[in-house]
């Protein structure tokens, strides 16, 4: 399983980025699609996931901000990000859950930087 995420970049406080993350290669079996973040010295947080039944789960922080999708068809998840603030500043990386061998698979991170 590969996954490519994109979408990251430089923004100013109150702005919005859009992240994507590709998933290929033998995908059966998958169910959760999401997003994790790592900022500097501190720990690998989840931020959003989905289910293949499209139920979500966010981190406390980003609730009402930001808003995970997925399109099966596409075999891709997505995570809109409004309102960002300088604490949403971190490497985001983007992980799918193969149900079956409960396996981990995780694409390259892509950096958002959020300035005040």
């Amino acid at each position: 399983v590969q996954l490519q995420a994109s979408g990251g970049g430089s923004v100013q406080a109150g702005g919005s980025l859009r992240l994507s993350c590709a998933v290929s290669g033998i995908i059966f079996s998958i169910n959760y699609m999401g997003w994790y973040r790592q900022a500097p010295g501190k720990e690998r947080e989840l931020v959003a996931r989905i289910n293949s039944g499209g139920s979500t789960n966010y981190l406390n922080s980003v609730k009402g901000r930001f808003t995970i999708s997925r399109d099966n068809a596409k075999n891709s998840v997505y995570l809109q990000m409004n309102a960002l603030k300088p604490e949403d500043t971190a490497v985001y990386f983007c992980y799918v859950r193969r149900s079956s061998t409960s396996t981990d698979y995780w694409g390259q991170g892509t950096l958002v930087t959020v300035s005040s």
